[in-house]
């Protein structure tokens, strides 16, 4: 320690930081410094503007040779614990079956639901954990991780149990949401309003005491839950003051986005088939658009998110990867990025904020992830590129040279 001098835990010296300070723009500041202090970021600025000499202000120094500093990714939407895997329906749908043949077969949701009940807590983590790290190597620092394939309590815990450990094991900030109202499982195929009571009296209520639920999800669509299910599982998340997000408008419109904006949902998910009145409602409410690119590609979708009406109300669009066995078998949020931007005509910047800065506030992160400035978490991720737009552009390609959590060099 030097007396009467600032001590830092790490100092990054010559990159060039993509800040994204600001509401547009990269925000890039050349030849930066980056200081840390524990979990924190406690400078971010020119390496001209430093107070006193590198080597006076932290216990390790670290040059960087003009590498892209950015903010480590959040991805805001995945279903990353479960068993098994649907390979076998995916072939299914290229030899021309229907998504009915693939249920008759006893494919789909059932499917993974079945696989994740047989699985004990060590099975559904060792077989989770890669996944977690294949999205790691993508750059991701931050994840959300939701449970919705046990559809029993035991099970659904399991999950959530399974997604805390993740976190701990990697380092990294995982937050957990109850996918409460997914599928109807086979049990109670002939008493759906028992289902939806027991969810939102009995089962809700427990995983939040035991500590395991950040928010509260559900699919709001034809094939799954009506938008009166829906309110009566947000009415009892918020009288346990749980925030809300919702799988929304994705195959049909059941204004499902503007019920996410009535609770004052921190998102709305999907959302193909939005409609201009529930735009306006998510702009009023602060809800975050979580656009969801992978899925999109996958069930080769036509119908496009009203992107144009986002931006015309200010919406703040997420990026995310929404991996999952069925729709969505992702390891990679850069590809999605990079289909943001091929598909749904998002800019370079657009689809970085919302990996960083949009995703950060989908999950009621803003103010401390998603930017690099003091105060914010020390989650940083090193790139050997030329321009933040490489980020989007590369379609695969190596990940990030170095990546930090909380201030902790992960790799």
């Amino acid at each position: 320690m030097k007396t009467g001098k600032t001590q830092w835990d790490r100092l990054l010296l010559g990159a060039r930081a993509m800040t994204l300070a600001g509401d547009s723009g990269y925000g890039l500041i050349e030849d930066a410094a980056i200081g840390i202090a524990g979990h924190q970021i406690v400078f971010a600025g020119r390496r001209a503007d430093l107070p006193f000499a590198p080597d006076a202000m932290a216990e390790r120094v670290e040059l960087l040779s003009g590498a892209l500093v950015a903010p480590g990714f959040i991805d805001a939407h995945t279903h990353l614990v479960f068993a098994g895997q649907r390979a076998d329906e995916f072939e299914m749908r290229l030899n021309g079956a229907s998504y009915a043949d693939i249920a008759q077969a006893g494919g789909g949701i059932l499917s993974s639901v079945r696989a994740t009940r047989a699985a004990n807590e060590d099975e559904l983590f060792a077989q989770s954990l890669p996944r977690a790290r294949a999205l790691l190597r993508d750059g991701v620092t931050t994840l959300e991780i939701k449970s919705g394939y046990g559809l029993d309590l035991d099970s659904e815990r399991r999950q959530l149990r399974v997604a805390r450990r993740i976190g701990k094991v990697l380092g990294i900030d995982v937050r957990c949401t109850y996918l409460a109202l997914h599928a109807l499982p086979p049990e109670f195929t002939e008493r759906r309003a028992d289902f939806v009571d027991v969810v939102c009296s009995d089962w809700l209520p427990r995983l939040h005491g035991e500590g395991l639920v950040d928010a509260v999800d559900a699919f709001c669509e034809g094939i799954a839950f009506t938008p009166t299910e829906t309110r009566q599982l947000f009415d009892a998340a918020q009288a346990l003051g749980l925030p809300v997000k919702l799988h929304a408008d994705q195959l049909s419109d059941l204004d499902g986005a503007a019920i996410a904006a009535e609770y004052g949902g921190l998102s709305a998910d999907h959302l193909e088939y939005t409609n201009a009145t529930a735009v306006a409602r998510m702009a009023a409410a602060g809800t975050v658009a979580v656009l969801l690119p992978a899925a999109f590609y996958c069930l080769r979708e036509t119908k496009l998110p009203p992107i144009d009406a986002f931006r015309r109300h200010g919406v703040a669009m997420a990026v995310a990867s929404d991996l999952n066995p069925g729709t969505s078998p992702i390891l990679s949020l850069r590809l999605a990025m990079n289909q943001a931007c091929t598909l749904f005509r998002l800019t370079p910047e657009e689809a970085i904020r919302g990996a960083t800065v949009h995703a950060a506030k989908a999950l009621g992160l803003a103010g401390r992830k998603g930017r690099i400035a003091a105060g914010h978490d020390a989650d940083l991720a090193v790139w050997n590129v030329g321009s933040p737009a490489e980020l989007c552009y590369w379609i695969g390609g190596p990940g990030p040279i170095a990546l930090f959590a909380a201030g902790a060099r992960l790799y």
